[in-house]
């Protein structure tokens, strides 16, 4: 390409999805950005962007610049540093991404982080979908399940999740207790919308008690732990988040085929990075600290 500008322009459109966010960062006019994109997109001969009111998303021709262009940034970043003799710095943006409920845990390390290297400016990204390390959307994925098998990607163990199925005090109140598993046929349960849900204990529920007696179904986490708080039915909370509140009661302690294991990912362009290697060093030293998991 003969015109590098015009790929930064688009790089940073796609990875802040609007004009005006790309032209403040790049500190350029809004039309600026407008026209190098058109200019880009007219020289390659495909449409690199779904325009919409929000702004732009990529297209896969799109999703394929930002990848090259994610990394032939990162790739500048580090040159420029060995050509000034400081070497390699802790600094810039660090992407983080995880599973949707992490954010009690993770938000003290990468605050503590920052402490240490105030030079980084975190970004920490939840979504239902799966963000693409190889695309360049994240330096770091927090993921649980089966491990990912992308061949560019490194993957390592953090720790075991683990969930217990509480009851809030004013379903006691109404309700009662149940004892054991033999009282559950005189109980209401919170549980997971989907019946195809890959969480071991929804599975586990689902099998265990009637279709008649799940009452409330959610698709979000945060939404099922607060039904359970509500006092709508016996449900799942993680460990973590149920430790110390009184107002949950434990019915049953979390079992080995309910715990998920949590991973971390990097893509193997940027996993020897020093910064991804300061905060994985600091997010595992974080995580032997956390009496949740396993």
């Amino acid at each position: 390409m003969e015109n590098w500008d015009e790929i930064r322009t688009a790089f940073q459109v796609a990875r802040l999805g609007t004009v005006s966010g790309a032209a403040e960062v790049l500190g350029v006019h809004h039309a600026t950005v407008i026209r190098h994109i058109d200019a880009l997109e007219k020289r390659l001969g495909v449409k690199l962007f779904q325009r919409h009111a929000r702004g732009y998303t990529p297209t896969e021709s799109g999703r394929d610049l930002l990848a090259v262009a994610q990394t032939t940034e990162e790739q500048f970043a580090h040159l420029a540093s060995r050509i000034k003799g400081q070497g390699e710095t802790v600094s810039g943006e660090l992407v983080v991404t995880s599973i949707a409920g992490m954010a009690d845990l993770l938000t003290p390390v990468m605050v503590s982080f920052q402490e240490l290297w105030p030079e980084v400016r975190v970004r920490f990204l939840t979504d239902m979908r799966v963000f693409r390390l190889d695309y360049g959307e994240a330096h770091v994925a927090i993921r649980a399940g089966a491990a990912p098998e992308e061949p560019d990607n490194v993957v390592q163990p953090l720790v075991r999740m683990m969930t217990g199925l509480y009851a809030a005090r004013s379903y006691i109140a109404r309700f009662g207790q149940p004892e054991s598993e033999a009282d559950f046929t005189s109980h209401r349960f919170v549980c997971s919308d989907s019946e195809t849900t890959r969480a071991p204990f929804h599975k586990w529920l689902r099998t265990t008690v009637r279709p008649d007696q799940i009452v409330y179904t959610a698709t979000e986490p945060a939404a099922l732990e607060q039904a359970v708080r509500g006092g709508a039915g016996l449900g799942f909370v993680s460990s973590f988040r149920a430790a110390g509140d009184p107002d949950l009661v434990e019915i049953l302690p979390s079992r080995p085929e309910w715990e998920a294991p949590l991973r971390i990912v990097t893509h193997v362009d940027l996993h020897r990075t020093r910064k991804v290697q300061a905060f994985l060093t600091h997010l595992k030293e974080a995580a032997k600290d956390w009496k949740c998991c396993g």
